[in-house]
């Protein structure tokens, strides 16, 4: 069950993503001549983003030594490529971070977006533990790669928020990327192991109750931080 739940984490996560990124407030940005929506950036962005998953995979799949500690072969590669995407995702919540931090206000609406996505990060760490340690990785070293994979937040924030005006255009984009490779993953690889393990029933409850939850929490999260600010 760990891998449908998980799964149903990873696509509530890359729907808060896209929804996040069309959200976003028209800048009038232009390509030859035309206007380029942000709609039309996150849909670039998750061709991008699963073409990514894809190519990586592939990649990954060209070394049958592969080793990660214990772990060899097909579940060292898939545990090397959910990691990647987990930490691609953060690269673009990062971004979202340092973005807040500018303009009038930006210091408290900059603070809430922190604490808000620090909050998203807990069951974006259990969605990591659950792919994880059914594979063999010590309880110890899911937590190292759990807050490993979101230390590209603190990181990215930081030069995103000194040269705004160069990452601001692209943050639709980086959010579009992170849910194009996240959805890959969640369809391609965890629900495909998941209904090679579980009845159709049961897979269906378990993913239909971790997206469910996920959004509950994201919405959660969403109105107190409206409310806050």
């Amino acid at each position: 069950a760990s891998n449908a739940i998980a799964a149903g984490m990873m696509l509530s996560a890359s729907f808060s993503l896209v929804s996040e990124g069309i959200a976003l407030d028209e800048d009038n940005a232009m390509i030859l001549g035309n206007p380029l929506s942000h709609a039309m950036r996150v849909g670039a962005g998750m061709a991008a983003g699963m073409g990514f998953v894809v190519v990586t995979k592939s990649w990954v799949e060209g070394f049958e030594d592969l080793k990660l500690g214990d772990i060899t072969g097909l579940d060292a590669g898939k545990i090397l490529l959910i990691m990647s995407v987990m930490t691609l995702h953060s690269f673009a919540e990062g971004l979202g971070i340092g973005v807040s931090f500018v303009g009038k206000g930006g210091s408290q609406l900059g603070a809430f977006i922190s604490a808000s996505l620090a909050v998203h990060n807990v069951p974006e760490g259990l969605a990591v533990a659950l792919v994880l340690v059914p594979r063999g990785v010590s309880p110890l070293k899911t937590l190292a790669w759990a807050v490993c994979s979101s230390l590209p937040q603190p990181i990215v924030a930081v030069p995103v928020f000194m040269f705004v005006e160069h990452f601001e255009p692209w943050q639709s984009a980086g959010l579009g990327f992170a849910a194009g490779a996240m959805l890959w993953v969640a369809c391609f690889e965890l629900i495909a192991d998941a209904l090679k393990e579980m009845t159709l029933p049961a897979f269906s409850f378990s993913i239909s109750f971790s997206f469910a939850g996920m959004m509950l929490i994201s919405s959660f999260i969403d109105v107190a931080t409206a409310h806050a600010t």
